[in-house]
């Protein structure tokens, strides 16, 4: 068995704007370079004893923001991407092309500037792709809307590892774990949805419906979801087998797994994962900063 230099190589995308649609980041609202600090010391703090490989790949940021990574994230761990004026898009391209490339980790991992991820935490998700060669995808964040809605309301398989329920699901943000064998067979779909859309954000509803092939055969649903004005839904799935038919029907299917409790809270107020204090954990990493720069 080959032997990996890392547990985990993160491709962590920076854009130095606060981008809420309307809902503002529950700390720091109108500060994104502190935000981007409390996030980053976050996932530092959650990685336990993994050892992890970080490429930032900063999109027109200050000087500051390369500072920030060179401060918190150890040297011999860290390279720095820097692109100017580019699309969502364009970062989810790169972050998918270095990701491929690399061969210094198994696993991988595609994440965001605002999510939060609680301490010693990230373990579980390597863990759990270990002892379930079956698992191709990881969601660290739980959204609320698997137990809320319609999309989600459809039955799943389940697994207990670690002290946490995983549960195989629908779709994710485009923050994800990923082993990189599955993530190298997907490369070509995810490539022609940034080329189709010019470099803004990919649909990701539409890209995960085709992995998963959840929902995607249900032509009911679709129909129900446009007479009751559920766009967004009926409009992925119409995405999905319009850009995506050739995975949908002639490629394999993909495993998305979520944990209950989660890993990490996407950091928009009103869109917090459940199960968990996260006004507390904010708190407690507060706390801990404070305590270390008051140290003399």
């Amino acid at each position: 068995m080959k032997q990996f230099s890392y547990d985990v190589v993160v491709a962590y995308r920076v854009y130095p704007k606060i981008s809420t649609n309307g809902n503002p980041p529950p700390v720091f609202p109108d500060d994104k370079l502190k935000l981007v600090e409390f996030c980053l010391q976050s996932y530092k703090n959650s990685l336990g004893g993994l050892r992890v490989k970080m490429w930032a790949i900063l999109n027109t940021c200050p000087p500051e923001y390369e500072a920030l990574f060179r401060r918190i994230w150890p040297a011999e761990d860290l390279e720095i991407v820097k692109l100017t004026g580019v699309g969502p898009g364009n970062t989810v391209h790169e972050q998918l092309k270095i990701l491929v490339a690399q061969t210094d980790a198994e696993i991988v991992h595609f994440a965001e500037d605002d999510y939060f991820y609680l301490p010693s935490q990230l373990p579980a998700a390597v863990d759990f792709f270990r002892q379930n060669p079956d698992a191709d995808f990881i969601a660290p964040y739980e959204s609320s809307d698997f137990y809320e809605i319609d999309l989600h309301r459809m039955r799943f398989e389940t697994r207990q590892v670690g002290g946490r329920v995983w549960s195989s699901c629908l779709s994710a943000t485009h923050t994800f774990m990923a082993r990189r064998a599955a993530l190298v067979e997907c490369q070509n779909l995810i490539y022609r949805l940034v080329w189709i859309h010019q470099g803004k954000t990919i649909p990701d509803l539409a890209m995960w419906a085709a992995l998963t092939k959840k929902r995607i055969f249900n032509p009911v649903k679709f129909v129900q979801w446009s007479l009751t004005h559920h766009w967004f839904w009926a409009g992925s799935m119409a995405l999905s087998w319009y850009h995506c038919w050739r995975q949908i029907l002639f490629g394999r299917t993909y495993k998305l797994w979520s944990p209950h409790p989660c890993l990490a809270n996407h950091m928009v107020t009103g869109l917090e994962a459940p199960g968990v204090n996260w006004q507390k954990e904010f708190q407690k990493q507060m706390d801990d900063i404070q305590a270390e720069t008051s140290k003399p």
